[in-house]
């Protein structure tokens, strides 16, 4: 049995996508997911399961759907994947709530700048499977807009720490 973080997109933000945490843990076990626990109310989840990466996503983008009446991102890591993206931040002495980490699932740029907008004095490094980007003003007084945001979905890294060891505790 593998431990999993699942990551939802656009929930419980900006009043859109309103999802209780208690319906998403429901979701979770009713699909049979074990050990499940919610963090926050922005759509994270930990749990273990005996299926794939895949199967989990379906799974749960199923419910999701059949919940919502239309589709919900969800970016799925292993216990391994997460704690691994924590190890490679490459801001580790910035601020946990200013440096983010986009998750993706599909192929990023090679220049995570490429096509990107309102830059100013935010950096980005590219990851395995997510772009990392400090804020040193933080996300609120920023105009960034890099194209692969619309595919992914950001946690920044003291939730990304949390999840970590969340997933650790039950994997």
């Amino acid at each position: 049995m593998n431990g999993y973080v699942a990551l939802l997109r656009a929930v419980n933000v900006g009043g859109t996508g309103k999802l209780p945490m208690a319906t998403l843990s429901q979701m979770c076990a009713a699909v049979g997911f074990e050990a499940v626990k919610t963090y926050i109310a922005s759509g994270n989840v930990v749990f273990r399961s005996h299926g794939s990466e895949g199967q989990v996503r379906s799974a749960l983008e199923e419910q999701l759907h059949a919940y919502a009446g239309k589709s919900v991102g969800v970016i799925v890591r292993t216990a391994a994947e997460i704690a691994d993206t924590l190890a490679r931040n490459p801001f580790p002495d910035s601020p946990g709530n200013r440096v983010m980490a986009l998750f993706a699932d599909e192929a990023l740029p090679a220049d995570p700048l490429e096509g990107a907008t309102g830059i100013k004095n935010e950096q980005l490094r590219l990851g395995k499977r997510e772009i990392f980007i400090f804020y040193p003003d933080g996300m609120a007084n920023t105009r960034l807009r890099i194209p692969c945001d619309k595919r992914g979905t950001a946690r920044n890294m003291n939730t990304v720490a949390k999840l970590a060891d969340m997933v650790a505790a039950i994997a």
